[in-house]
C-alpha cells in the first residue's frame, strides 16, 4: 500500500469553501458523474482525490478519522453532497466517524445529508485477524467461520 504513497501526491485538501470551489471547478463533467476518494485526516481537514485512488494514497500514508466515497450534485445554485459512505477497505472505518466527515463539511460550508447514505460495517476477526464486510448483520468471519464482535474493532489503537 505505502507504494501507492508519492511525495506530493496525496489528496487535494479542502479547508475552506474557497478550497471548494476551486477545486470544484477544475473537475470535467465526466468526473463528476463518479464519487470521489475522500479522508479527512487528524487535523479534521478533508482531503478529495480521483474516485480510483487508494485512501492511503490520499492520506499521504497518514492516520484519519475518517475515509470514503464522496460524491456532490450542483442544486439551486450551490454545490452540495450527494451521496457519502465510509467505503475504505485500507482503513475499515467506523460508521461512527461519521461525526468527522460533518465536522469537515460544515467547516466549507457543504450542504450534507444527516450521516453516510450507505454505511459499510467492518470488523477484524479475532481469530484469523482478517479484516471482514458485514453483510445483513452476519457477524460472521467469511474467512474462518469465527463469530466477529458486535463492536468496531479494525484499529483498537483509534
Amino acid at each position: 500500500m505505502e507504494a501507492a504513497v508519492r511525495p506530493g501526491g496525496g489528496g487535494c485538501p479542502i479547508s475552506s469553501a474557497a478550497d471548494f470551489d476551486s477545486w470544484i471547478g477544475e473537475r470535467s463533467a465526466a468526473e463528476l458523474t463518479e464519487p470521489f476518494t475522500f479522508v479527512v485526516g487528524m487535523d479534521g481537514v478533508l482531503r478529495l482525490a480521483p474516485r480510483r485512488s487508494e485512501h492511503v494514497a490520499c492520506a499521504s500514508g497518514d492516520m484519519v478519522l475518517s475515509a470514503g466515497e464522496i460524491s456532490f450534485m450542483y442544486e439551486a445554485d450551490q454545490w452540495t453532497v450527494g451521496e457519502v459512505s465510509n467505503q475504505s477497505t485500507g482503513y475499515c472505518p467506523d460508521v461512527s466517524s461519521w461525526s468527522a466527515v460533518a465536522h469537515a463539511l460544515d467547516g466549507i460550508e457543504l450542504a450534507r445529508p444527516r450521516g453516510f447514505t450507505q454505511e459499510v460495517v467492518f470488523r477484524r476477526c479475532p481469530d484469523c485477524q482478517e479484516h471482514n464486510i458485514v453483510r445483513e448483520d452476519d457477524f460472521i468471519c467469511v474467512f474462518c467461520g469465527s463469530d466477529l464482535p458486535e463492536s468496531w474493532n479494525v484499529d483498537p489503537t483509534v
